[in-house]
Parts: structure tokens; sequence; C-alpha cells
């Protein structure tokens, strides 16, 4: 991702970063074709090692890979994420949040299908992975989660629950058709979980300040 935004900047400072990067970047671009292929589940939690967060995250630069003639990174993905999620059906979001959870395990499988599937596809998946959606059901994804103690580095996590559900609410908002009332639903959402942390991105406690805005740049972005 950073390989990414950095040859993507059209500025003088940062090509010298995007030439200085490039090395790393196909190294981790040919450990990912080596490891997909033989990577049989993913892993479903809501912190590091979710798998959905990393192929999300892996394709804006895999993109910029197959414009230059290169798709393999771009196919593995598509390949793997369809092997792992497109037969997913009524994800039991009620279970979120765990109490150091800082991603949505639906939510980020949500956008990673959304990016990869074309509208109708998408939209009948959506229907068979989150049937409740339209309700706002289960209750417990639409609610901000409670962060008791921000200088508690787990229950701190909680606050980057909270941005990146406002991020993935945002942009499922303009995946769906025009008048589709789970707009409203995930747009007013995303307003309350902006509300609750975004306030603590800075000048706060050093177990949010961190990490967190990332999440911040994610959400402020989705609309872009």
């Amino acid at each position: 991702m950073l390989a990414h935004e950095a040859a993507d900047w059209q500025d003088e400072t940062a090509r010298a970063w995007a030439v200085a990067l490039t090395p790393l970047a196909e190294t981790i671009t040919d450990l990912m074709l080596a490891w997909l292929p033989k990577a049989t589940y993913p892993t479903r939690d809501g912190m590091h090692s979710n798998s959905a967060f990393g192929l999300a995250r892996s394709l804006p630069w895999a993109r910029h890979l197959a414009r230059q003639g290169n798709p393999r990174l771009l196919d593995a993905i598509r390949e793997t994420a369809l092997r792992w999620y497109q037969h997913d059906e009524n994800y039991p979001a009620n279970w979120e949040p765990s109490g150091a959870d800082f991603l949505s395990p639906a939510l980020t499988e949500a956008e990673l299908i959304c990016e990869l599937l074309d509208e109708e596809r998408f939209l009948a998946w959506l229907d068979t992975f989150l049937p409740g959606l339209a309700e706002a059901n289960p209750p417990s994804l639409f609610q901000p989660a409670t962060v008791t103690d921000t200088s508690d580095g787990q229950i701190a996590h909680l606050h980057g629950l909270n941005l990146y559900r406002a991020f993935v609410m945002q942009r499922l908002s303009h995946a769906l058709p025009a008048g589709d009332q789970r707009v409203t639903i995930l747009r007013r959402s995303a307003s309350q979980h902006a509300a609750a942390s975004l306030p603590v991105v800075s000048g706060g406690d050093y177990m949010v300040e961190h990490w967190l805005a990332c999440y911040a740049v994610l959400f402020l972005t989705a609309d872009a």
C-alpha cells in the first residue's frame, strides 16, 4: 500500500521514494504469489492477521501492476478471495465485536468482495451474506463500540473498529443503487461510528494515536 501511494503521487520526492520501495514491494508480491495458492483457509479475526483486510489493502498495488501489464497479483487476489468467501451466507455478525477488535470481520470481507465483483453479483452476494442489513440487523454491527480506557492497548483497539466500520459503511453505501434503503442505514451508522472515534485520532493517549490515523484516512477518503 505504501509503494502504491508513492508510485501514484505526482511529486518529485515521492517518485524517489517509489523507486526505493519497489524492491521491497516486488519481494512481497512474489511472496504473496507463492503463498496464496496454498492458503486453504482465511483468517477471519478482527486484528492484524485478517486475510480479507490484507487482500483489500493489497488491491491498489495489484491494480497498479496490472496497468503495467503484469496482472498476476490481481488475478491471484481475485481467485483467492472468491475461493474463500463467495459462498459465505448468513454471516454471524452478532458475534462482533470482540474485546480487542480494530477490524470488523464481517465488513472487512464485504469491502473486499465489493471491490472484486460487478454490481449485480455483489448485490446478490450481499443479500445472502448480511440478509438483515436492510433492517440494521444485527444491532451490534451498527452501534459504535464502547471504549472505556484509551490508555489500555487492547481496549483502545475498538476506536479503530469504529473508524474502520465507518469507512466500509461509506464504501458500501456507494456500491448500492440509488433508493436502496440500506444506503440510509449505512450512512447513518457510519456517521455515528465516526463521531465516536474521530475526536481521539490526535491529542490523546499514545496507545490510540500511534495507529488510529490510518483508519481515519480510510474513512475520510471513502468518498473520494
